[in-house]
């Protein structure tokens, strides 16, 4: 059979990494899908500039309407990123009856309904297993390989820049603007980190996996989103004291009032697999209740990991090319006429233990005080530790962990707490997850 041609829009890192596995393992990919798969065309912004991959054979221009016109191609693979050209080439893709695939969770997130519900209409595939944890197989796990379960919650380290900042943290007492300066001039971080320290990137890809696990529509301005800012080497040292790591987590869950879905920094005990996942690597666990909790590890960004999930999306799309569409596994895992429209929970009625950390005097009855305030809220208390004071300091630090408790009790007593006038400055809280089976 002829091998199946495809247009890549997008020769830079991960698209010079999709050429090259694609030439590189050409006859053991054809083994797998049944025919050849070659890129055919492709467009990139300067046709001057050196690459990082083979593209002999490939015919290069660079206006990708030209690609995605194409009528020799078969498949479009969408590597430009950002939203608003990349929405409208790959919509154009669709129309014009082309399968996509695509590494773009920014555009998944925002507009998967959408482009999903127009794929459908035409009897097209979007492949975009490289959009969530670069080459973990993440998506394909969760939707194939876990169809046989009730998915009850999933915890992810899936942003390698935030996690590679932590970890310099942790292991050399770094602060956090040194360790971004370091991840930037590395290139694990761009020159505005704010998609990646922030959360934002982390929430994109928390929304894919979350639609795919419970069968919800994509929901990504509903994801609570913090970022890492604002950790303290001192939180570090503390949470290790404690027998804790501090994590960017992308958490969703679900309970018998909705969703959760929430990135945040996190302490997780240190005995837990998903703790002990440093530097650039990304982690996906999943609890299903048939198979109980799964951890899913690897390279979660970087040119080949992640043109490995692409041409796997590849191999897919060629194996179903002849397949009835309505036999096709669905986008999003489950049936479209299934989708549930479960509510997401607002911040305030999700429950966690907490990590509370506060500068106060040391006094007698201060401690008193502020566990009156937290015996007040209905808040139990695991832990309080109270740091040694430093020399001519007027304030000590005090560490308290609670017990599982509705973050908008813990909201209120911590307004209280700040009102004390024993208490200096505002109380640093990050959430605690243990990750139990349960």
């Amino acid at each position: 059979m002829k091998p199946v041609k495809v247009g890549l829009l997008g020769l830079g890192t991960v698209g010079g990494g999709t050429v090259d596995v694609l030439k590189r393992n050409a006859q053991e990919i054809q083994r797998r899908a049944g025919r050849g798969i070659v890129v055919a065309r492709a467009a990139a912004r300067d046709l001057k500039r050196t690459r990082n991959c083979d593209t002999a054979g490939i015919a290069l221009t660079t206006d990708s309407d030209a690609v995605v016109n194409d009528p020799e191609l078969e498949v479009i693979v969408e590597l430009i990123g950002g939203t608003d050209a990349a929405r409208d080439l790959v919509t154009h893709a669709i129309a014009n009856g082309k399968h996509v695939v695509t590494a773009n969770k920014a555009l998944i997130a925002k507009h998967g309904n959408e482009i999903f519900a127009q794929a459908r209409q035409k009897g097209v595939m979007v492949a975009f297993e490289a959009a969530v944890a670069g080459g973990i197989p993440i998506i394909k796990a969760i939707r194939e390989g876990l169809a046989g379960n009730r998915i009850e919650w999933l915890a992810g380290i899936i942003n390698g820049t935030g996690n590679f900042i932590l970890t310099e943290m942790r292991d050399k007492g770094r602060d956090f603007a040194d360790v971004l300066a370091e991840a930037q001039q590395r290139g694990y971080a761009e020159a505005d980190p704010t998609f990646d320290v922030e959360g934002i990137d982390a929430a994109h890809k928390l929304t894919i996996l979350a639609s795919i696990a419970f069968g919800i529509p994509l929901q990504f301005d509903k994801v609570y989103t913090e970022g890492i800012s604002r950790i303290t080497t001192e939180d570090v040292r503390y949470a290790e004291e404690l027998g804790y790591r501090i994590k960017h987590l992308g958490m969703a869950r679900r309970t018998p009032n909705g969703v959760e879905l929430r990135v945040h920094p996190t302490l997780i005990p240190d005995r837990r697999l998903i703790a002990n996942v440093d530097g650039v690597m990304n982690a996906v666990l999943v609890k299903g209740d048939a198979v109980g909790p799964t951890l899913y590890y690897g390279a979660g960004a970087g040119a080949e990991p992640t043109a490995s999930a692409v041409v796997a999306d590849l191999v897919d799309v060629v194996r179903a090319l002849t397949a009835d569409p309505g036999n096709r596994v669905p986008h999003l895992a489950f049936q479209p006429d299934a989708m549930a429209d479960i509510p997401i929970l607002s911040m305030t009625e999700v429950e966690s233990s907490y990590y509370l950390r506060m500068r106060a005097e040391d006094s007698p009855g201060v401690l008193a005080d502020v566990t009156r305030i937290l015996g007040d809220a209905g808040i139990s208390i695991e832990a309080i530790i109270q740091k040694e004071q430093a020399p001519e300091a007027a304030h000590v630090p005090v560490i308290i962990l609670t017990h599982n408790v509705r973050e908008g009790r813990i909201n209120d007593a911590i307004a209280r707490i700040e009102a004390l006038d024993s208490i200096n400055g505002a109380v640093t809280r990050i959430r605690v997850e243990y990750l139990h089976k349960n």
